[in-house]
């Protein structure tokens, strides 16, 4: 039989999400094979719902939408029947909340349950929590003990969550990632629930590879991720899994054996705030009138957005509309974090602001061993006036223990590059003075004050800058030296309102980090009487050390610096007249 060729791309999936259309754009590679998988899946009977005339209950074929028939088609009938290979072998389908998530997951696991063929296999639910466990097997048992004939060829075991086939000794385990049973497992079938919570754990990436390496000797396995979006910026394997969904979706990636199913808005959509608009709830929401309805989702918007009920308005927006949380959506985002994303500039790195710039201040913030330390540099452009803006954080490796609700996020801007992990705080502040050094070397530096620093961090830095030749004045006797201190809270009231007046005028350009759009979007301002300041304590795990570097920095260049030289020509600047 001739190899069957096939996409998983879907470039229109834009046009096809607004019309209603079918997200899943290959159909079943071998029909046959879909048609009993689906025959099987479309029986299972439904029992948080009531019961019928006849006693028996709604089945998943009398409930479900047909993007549900469609994915289970695609992932089931891409199994080859001569060869036992599966030619689809992953999926993630990313929808909102009370989209029927648990009962999709239970059916398929107990469909491939039933039609398994390999003899003691395992099959796996891997949920974050105990509660989200249950929410699948509570459905899973519920299909079994449903059906007279399921019920006799099933064992179900409830205390360890296990539905065991009688005849090929297979068994459907739901484990819940926190309950430290994952190691070991060797199933051929994987499904995991709510990707998002996984993206906020550190050690989540092990975990995953941990229970999905029996897939590498079982060829007609599959692994299929489900989930809503996050009620934060996504983070660790989630934010990895959904960046890869994206390019296989886009075309932007070639590969036929992963299927991306993504109700998530077209960028239009987000721009124009059409998810606010009930006419559009829809579109992320496809069992809108079966499983939700339009009155419910009326209400808890209203809710969310009055502060009257249990979630915020992102978590609504995350949850129940699949908006992507970022920096325009933060609860009690500073001002500025709305036009943030607008001012980056992809080629600046320090090199460039170096080259580009007349004069440049390094700004420097740090915490305690487990905080982030920043250090940002501002300069000035030439010709333009322009302000542009790089920045880097350090943190030593202890906090990737102490600070567990974000390690998957630090990992991610080490990724990128805008991050160093550090074994000692000694080697930590010797990298962020060779940096400031680096800086001083080009002659953009003033002779004094070109280092913005809080006074009540300076100790540890101050000595490494001063080990690096740094001059550190004498406050005493009235004489500067390298080092300004910064005083924190509504003292840097004016760099607040600066940088909002810059962002929104085009004067003042940024790298574009994912790093530093995390910290802006961890501000939240207070008002103290008539003057704002960024609150470090309101942000709690939300670090914003690197921000505050940058606004250290700003307050510098408020004061309109010239650069210090280093015996520069000043031919440098305006050329060189040859008679």
């Amino acid at each position: 039989m001739a190899v069957p060729q096939w996409t998983t791309a879907c470039p229109d999936w834009a046009d096809r999400i607004v019309a209603r259309d079918s997200l899943v754009p290959v159909g079943a590679l071998f029909p046959k094979v879909a048609a009993h998988a689906l025959g099987v899946f479309k029986s299972l009977q439904v029992t948080d719902l009531p019961q019928k005339g006849d006693g028996t209950y709604p089945t998943l074929g009398e409930i479900c939408d047909e993007f549900v028939f469609d994915l289970v088609a695609a992932l089931f009938g891409a199994e080859d029947g001569e060869t036992g290979e599966r030619l689809i072998k992953e999926v993630l389908l990313l929808i909102s909340k009370k989209n029927g998530k648990s009962l999709i997951a239970a059916g398929i696991m107990v469909t491939a349950l039933i039609i398994n063929w390999r003899h003691h296999n395992e099959l796996l639910i891997l949920a974050p929590t105990i509660e989200v466990a249950g929410n699948s097997f509570n459905p899973a048992s519920g299909m079994v003990r449903a059906d007279p004939e399921l019920d006799a060829l099933m064992h179900v075991v409830e205390n360890t969550r296990t539905i065991k086939h009688r005849v090929t000794g297979a068994e459907l385990k739901i484990v819940a990632a926190d309950s430290g049973v994952v190691g070991g497992k060797k199933a051929g079938f994987v499904l995991v629930e709510e990707l998002w919570l996984f993206g906020k754990n550190g050690k989540a990436a092990a975990m995953l590879a941990e229970a999905t390496g029996g897939l590498a000797t079982k060829p007609e396995g599959f692994v299929v991720f489900i989930t809503t979006h996050s009620d934060e910026p996504p983070a660790g394997v989630f934010k990895e899994k959904l960046a890869y969904a994206r390019d296989v979706r886009d075309g932007k990636i070639d590969d036929p054996a992963f299927l991306p199913i993504l109700y998530e808005w077209p960028e239009d959509m987000l721009e124009d705030e059409s998810y606010l608009d009930p006419d559009f709830f829809y579109v992320t929401n496809p069992s809108l009138g079966r499983s939700v309805t339009m009155a419910f989702l009326k209400r808890e918007l209203g809710k969310a957005q009055a502060g009257d009920g249990d979630e915020t308005i992102q978590v609504f927006l995350a949850k129940h509309l699949n908006v992507e949380i970022g920096l325009r959506l933060r609860r009690d985002r500073w001002s500025a974090a709305t036009v943030w994303e607008d001012a980056a500039d992809d080629d600046l790195d320090l090199d460039a602001l170096l080259a580009r710039c007349e004069v440049a201040i390094v700004g420097i913030d740090g915490g305690g061993s487990d905080d982030l330390f920043g250090l940002a540099v501002v300069g000035r452009e030439r010709e333009t006036g322009i302000w542009l803006a790089w920045a880097h954080a350090w943190v030593q490796r202890i906090a990737l223990t102490r600070r567990q609700s974000i390690v998957s996020m630090l990992h991610g801007f080490e990724a990128d590059g805008d991050l160093t992990i550090c074994d000692s705080g000694i080697v930590l502040l010797e990298q962020m003075a060779t940096v400031a050094a680096k800086v001083r070397a080009t002659g953009l530096m003033p002779k004094e004050g070109g280092i913005a620093i809080d006074p009540w961090s300076m100790g540890p830095i101050v000595d490494a800058l001063v080990e690096a030749g740094f001059d550190p004045g004498d406050e005493s006797a009235k004489r500067a030296g390298h080092m300004f201190g910064i005083k924190q809270g509504v003292a840097l009231s004016s760099a607040i309102h600066t940088v909002e007046f810059k962002l929104n005028n085009d004067q003042l350009r940024h790298d574009g980090s994912e790093m530093m759009n995390w910290c802006v979007s961890n501000a939240l301002v207070q008002l103290r009487g008539s003057n704002r300041f960024v609150s470090k304590e309101l942000s709690g795990a939300g670090k914003i050390d690197p921000l505050i570097a940058v606004l250290n920095a700003v307050k510098v260049m408020e004061t309109g610096p010239v650069a210090g030289g280093l015996d520069i020509s000043p031919y440098r600047k305006r050329g060189l007249l040859v008679v």
